[in-house]
């Protein structure tokens, strides 16, 4: 088992403040989400967790649904040691006018059986104790969904580049674009091997492709600008909440240029330890 210490999230707060949507990224984010966990069945989990090195970044939403257990939380997290546990409790909270708003508008029914205004009061009363343990309250208020997602990542230290997972891809233009991509580079302006006669049949894995489109000039310089540029790039979308990016590169029939520049494109990512995949999508076309 893995000695680094796991990270515990309470993401919890008001009903209608976005802790669905705090659930879901952290999930694309890889942790192992569970919402509305009975506080009954903590230290049933917290045991399942030690026991389970694929357990290591764990995200509990806890609400209202809990009632009057919610007072037992400062003695549940009391009872997990710093040494084992990296714990941060995140508070998503609202105005009460944005809170009606949103009910009104998603027709949703707020989880305590009574009206509106009655329900929202009784909520924020409810929750108090655990709004007393926040390490950092977010105001959803004025928020758009991008916007909480870049409050959440900057919480989570998410700027380390290693969190995100890439995928890095070949294809050829004449078959047609990839679906789902955030990043597209066409290299048809590099050197063609398809018109060397010994290199015709041959692909972008093979190391004489490889040699003859790195004998060239700019073959060298925009490898060493884009991969740059991709390092430049991972940062910012981290900031913004991205925890998947797609990177794919194409050239005519997606067999020599496009495969080579992608491998080494990943290659290079994985020197920076970064969690970088490769994918030839035409090459046995």
């Amino acid at each position: 088992m893995s000695n680094e210490k796991r990270r515990l999230f309470i993401i919890t707060g008001m009903s209608g403040a976005g802790k669905s949507q705090a659930l879901k990224m952290f999930g694309d984010l890889g942790f192992y989400c569970v919402d509305n966990l009975p506080l009954a069945l903590f230290k049933d989990f917290i045991n399942y967790v030690r026991h389970n090195d694929a357990t290591r970044d764990i995200a509990l939403g806890i609400d209202v649904r809990e009632g009057d257990r919610l007072k037992e939380m400062p003695d549940l997290l009391a009872t997990l040691t710093h040494d084992e546990f990296t714990i941060k409790v995140i508070f998503l909270d609202a105005s009460d006018e944005c809170l009606i708003r949103r009910f009104s508008e998603t027709k949703h029914k707020h989880p305590v059986h009574k009206k509106l205004v009655a329900a929202i009061a009784h909520e924020r009363q409810v929750m108090s104790p655990i709004l007393k343990l926040a390490n950092d309250i977010i105001d959803t208020s004025g928020l758009k969904l991008g916007e909480l997602k870049e409050k959440l990542s900057s919480l989570l230290s998410l700027k380390r580049m290693g969190d995100m997972q890439i995928s890095v891809m070949s294809f050829g233009f004449k078959y047609g674009l990839p679906k789902e991509c955030d990043i597209v580079m066409d290299v048809r302006f590099l050197p063609n091997p398809f018109y060397v006669p010994e290199l015709k049949e041959k692909t972008g894995l093979d190391r004489e492709v490889q040699e003859y489109i790195m004998s060239f000039k700019q073959s060298r310089e925009f490898a060493e600008k884009f991969a740059d540029l991709i390092k430049y790039l991972i940062p910012q979308y981290i900031k913004e909440g991205k925890s998947y990016l797609t990177i794919a590169m194409g050239c005519t029939g997606g067999k020599h240029r496009s495969v080579f520049m992608a491998h080494k494109l990943a290659e290079y990512l994985n020197k920076l330890k970064l969690s970088a995949s490769e994918f030839h999508r035409d090459i046995e076309v």
